[in-house]
């Protein structure tokens, strides 16, 4: 049986707790959050998204365990917050060469792929074959994913959304996307490597 001092220490968190340390703990994680992506918008989204995460998943956890519970989610959060930024930025630079010669234009790489005469960015002949190859390359490579892999590598790296809006609308958990993005990914680079295309 479990002494007085042992149920004290095991009392969970109350509502209130919670909020008060969320309080509490906002404005040094925003400057931790805004240390690391030098970017104030991104950061507070960090810290919303670390919140959120610590509220839905640890928040009937003991209020003395709420501490480093957040700072291993806001860590996460910031390091998933590069490893999105790094692909995406892989792809983007990859379709950069498809974007039309008007700046003003507006340019979504998946027009580009759904394009089959190549005219978002018509140039010489010789270059109009490079782009079809490239685009039918990885058209060809998103069609071999797995569904699952798919949609989620759409959904984050196309569409924008992080990693629990993603889970939410493929109805499953974050690590699943997770777990969906990395092996899509790396199956997309693997799929054009063999066509000689190298994403940077």
């Amino acid at each position: 049986m479990l002494s007085s001092a042992e149920c004290k220490e095991q009392k969970l968190a109350t509502q209130d707790e919670l909020s008060h340390f969320l309080t509490q703990v906002e404005r040094r994680a925003y400057k931790q959050a805004t240390f690391a992506v030098n970017d104030s918008q991104t950061a507070l989204d960090i810290v919303q998204d670390a919140m959120i995460k610590l509220a839905e998943k640890y928040g009937d956890k003991p209020a003395e365990e709420l501490p480093p519970l957040f700072q291993r989610i806001l860590q996460n959060t910031i390091r998933d917050h590069f490893r999105r930024q790094k692909v995406r930025s892989s792809w983007t630079t990859l379709f950069s060469a498809f974007q039309p010669d008007n700046p003003e234009e507006e340019f979504d790489p998946l027009d580009v792929l759904a394009d089959d005469e190549n005219q978002s960015s018509p140039g010489t002949p010789d270059m109009n074959v490079q782009q079809k190859q490239t685009l039918t390359a990885i058209e060809h490579a998103l069609s071999k994913l797995p569904a699952r892999q798919r949609e989620a590598f759409l959904l984050r790296y196309w569409e924008g959304m992080d990693t629990a809006e993603t889970a939410r609308i493929m109805g499953c958990t974050e690590g699943s996307v997770k777990t969906h993005c990395s092996r899509a990914n790396h199956a997309l680079a693997e799929s054009l490597k063999i066509k000689g295309i190298i994403l940077t």
